[in-house]
């Protein structure tokens, strides 16, 4: 059964840094297109980052050049570091796991930017 965990959720100021990472078993992870989503309240679940399984990385424009999507297989954790947040990134951000169709989701980990 897949499970995954996500951590390092938080409140942090507008320009901070925080890394949410999501560790995953039940699932062999190196053959898992693994991606961060993120949920606005009022909004759609959105795409932020996808790594796929030979390390291709996609970002959704609005956190280009900000955040970075990482993999380590020998651990089974795909990591997102944030930097420059801002207001707008506050959301529930979300661990997904895809593959042949069939995607698992984590329980999702808060991220407030706030003065």
């Amino acid at each position: 059964q897949v499970q995954l965990v996500e951590s390092g959720g938080g409140l942090v100021q507008p320009g901070g840094s925080l890394r949410l990472s999501c560790a995953a078993s039940g699932i062999r992870f190196s053959v898992y297109v693994m991606g961060w989503y993120r949920q606005a309240p009022g909004k759609q679940r959105e795409l932020v980052a996808v790594i796929g399984v030979m390390g291709g990385t996609n970002y959704a424009d609005s956190v280009k050049g900000r955040f970075t999507i990482s993999r380590d297989n020998a651990a089974n954790t795909v990591s997102l570091q944030m930097n420059s947040l801002k207001p707008e990134d506050t959301a529930v951000y979300y661990c997904n796991a895809h593959r042949d169709g069939l995607g698992s989701w984590g329980q999702g980990t808060q991220v407030t930017v706030s003065t």
